[in-house]
């Protein structure tokens, strides 16, 4: 039985990675097949195999769908409103040009939280143009220390899409995710960032192409850089209160039930997002003389992006559920148990070796943590433990983007990069926040 559901569970793997490398399926289409395909050599029956995809698809998109979707909505008032552009300027300002590789760091760790990764580089990357235009020096010095914090906060921070759907799929909490992904996160946008930006633009001076600013965007009458921080940070101050509330740390203290209620009530992820739209479309739209007409035809346009994310990890979850019912999960945690391997560094080297085989850091998250879920099912690890798998697998997912990534091509064309120059300042740097992540990961897991 237990060669069976190996089988079963490599030949889903190889199947999953030859229709989406090799016959150009789209990654939610093949994710699907290949439960059909686990199930059917598992020996499940038909009707089950179905019933468990249904189960799998409908639970993980309950919470996923609501956060992303609320995420997408969030991120697109602040894109409109020129919030990001406005805190990127703030910060260089306060900062100088001699830090500014600081500030754009900062700034790209900022603005993913509620931004796409590509939507907040195309936004931010004439600011990268201006400074290398003024100052003469290599135009990576100042993009790379952005991409840095984009890349880092894309992948290790909710409510973007790729930490929320493996929070959900593994049972982590989203609070102690976002405690963790700042842990990992920061050290890692230091090393790739700043750090390696300097490193590199003393060997790779690349001029600043010509480059028009989005024609659109007036400083004058953007909002402010305390309003936007402000929007930024308040759900995640409130989703982190109540992870925080309901911890350890305050077993034993004496909280009013009624200021319980609240923050258990305010701080759940649905209602911290709701809050934060509100503001959102209020001050940043509404108040700043935006038509609701305007900001309603936002709001639609900022779902298109979030559709194909949902969907991906409803596969995902179909996925996952597949593996436990097979009881292939049970197989794989039982050989683990026999092995150096613990689940932290399982997730990342699955999630790893999918990132460089098919490029996307998304369907790379979700397969692994499909693929890790089941290890987790015994209980024998602790909330705090699942949340640092979440950024380790975080971590594997985003390991040398190369030719088979969007996110590789995008970089080129608007640094103006050749093939090998896109390889030796942002597959590298993608590499150094992995191996930074994942080392930061092992040191939390083990302090847990």
């Amino acid at each position: 039985m237990d060669s069976q559901l190996l089988t079963a569970v490599l030949a889903g793997i190889t199947l999953l990675l030859f229709l989406i490398l090799r016959l150009k399926i789209q990654a939610f289409l093949a994710l699907l097949i290949v439960c059909i395909a686990v199930g059917i050599i598992a020996g499940m029956p038909a009707k089950e195999i179905l019933e468990t995809m249904r189960v799998g698809m409908g639970s993980t998109l309950g919470f996923v769908a609501t956060v992303v979707g609320l995420g997408a909505l969030f991120g697109g008032i602040l894109e409109q409103s020129g919030g990001a552009q406005r805190l990127a300027s703030y910060m260089l300002t306060k900062t100088g040009e001699k830090n500014a590789p600081w500030a754009m760091m900062v700034t790209g760790f900022a603005v993913a939280i509620p931004v796409f990764f590509d939507v907040a580089f195309i936004i931010l990357v004439p600011i990268t143009y201006a400074l290398s235009k003024r100052t003469g020096k290599s135009l990576l010095l100042y993009a790379i220390p952005l991409l840095a914090g984009l890349a880092i906060t894309h992948a290790f921070i909710p409510p973007t899409p790729g930490p929320i759907a493996v929070a959900d799929i593994l049972g982590a909490d989203l609070g102690w995710v976002i405690l963790f992904g700042f842990i990992a996160g920061l050290p890692a946008a230091i090393l790739a960032g700043p750090v390696y930006a300097r490193f590199l633009s003393g060997k790779l001076h690349i001029e600043p192409r010509v480059f028009e600013e989005k024609k659109d965007y007036n400083e004058a009458t953007a909002p402010s850089p305390s309003l936007i921080i402000s929007i930024i940070l308040i759900p995640i101050l409130l989703i982190v209160t109540n992870t925080l509330l309901g911890s350890p740390l305050f077993e034993g203290v004496a909280i009013p039930v009624a200021v319980q209620y609240l923050v258990e009530l305010l701080g759940h992820p649905f209602t911290a997002l709701i809050i934060a739209n509100l503001i959102a479309w209020y001050f940043l739209g509404v108040r700043r003389g935006m038509q609701k007409d305007y900001l309603l035809k936002v709001a639609t346009k900022s779902f298109q992006a979030a559709g194909i994310i949902i969907l991906l990890t409803g596969a995902g979850g179909a996925f996952k559920e597949i593996l436990i019912n097979t009881g292939a999960g049970e197989m794989i945690a039982t050989g683990l148990n026999d092995t150096i391997f613990n689940p932290l560094v399982f997730g990342f080297l699955v999630a790893a070796l999918v990132r460089v085989l098919q490029g996307s850091a998304t369907v790379a998250m979700i397969t692994a943590a499909g693929i890790t879920a089941p290890l987790l099912t015994e209980g024998l690890y602790n909330v705090q433990q699942i949340s640092v798998i979440v950024i380790a697998i975080a971590s594997g997912a985003t390991i040398l983007s190369h030719v088979n990534d969007s996110g590789f091509w995008l970089v080129g064309q608007y640094l103006g990069l050749t093939e090998k120059q896109t390889f030796r300042s942002w597959s590298i740097m993608t590499s150094i926040i992995a191996v930074v992540g994942l080392g930061m990961s092992l040191l939390m897991w083990y302090f847990l």
